[in-house]
């Protein structure tokens, strides 16, 4: 590729004192994936440098963007083959009962 995209990165980290697991979504513009994981996965290492205890696993993903960021843009998208059905696989996958989460008002 010879054309600047806007790209989504995906970075897993680990909270040692908390034990838990992180994901983190950058976005950045790069000529290629590779470019675009090489910024995320500095950003990963400036992350971690700044708080105690985190580690970047060394694990990234990235996704090109077809359009500009804005509201409504796609800036992550991943495609799993599974035979389980639809409950157990979101009870596997993504709601576990021991995701962190939180409201806002």
């Amino acid at each position: 590729m010879s054309e600047v995209s806007w790209y989504g990165v995906r970075c897993v980290f680990r909270h040692r004192e908390l034990g838990v697991y992180e994901e983190r979504l950058t976005l950045w513009r790069a000529l290629s994936p590779d470019e675009a994981i090489a910024r995320g996965e500095s950003e990963a290492r400036e992350y971690c440098a700044a708080l105690d205890g985190v580690e970047y696993v060394d694990f990234a993903e990235a996704y090109r963007m077809d359009d500009e960021p804005g509201e409504g843009a796609e800036v992550f998208s991943l495609m799993r083959e599974s035979g389980l059905p639809a409950g157990e696989y979101v009870g596997r996958f993504f709601a576990t009962g021991v995701e962190r989460t939180g409201s806002w008002g």
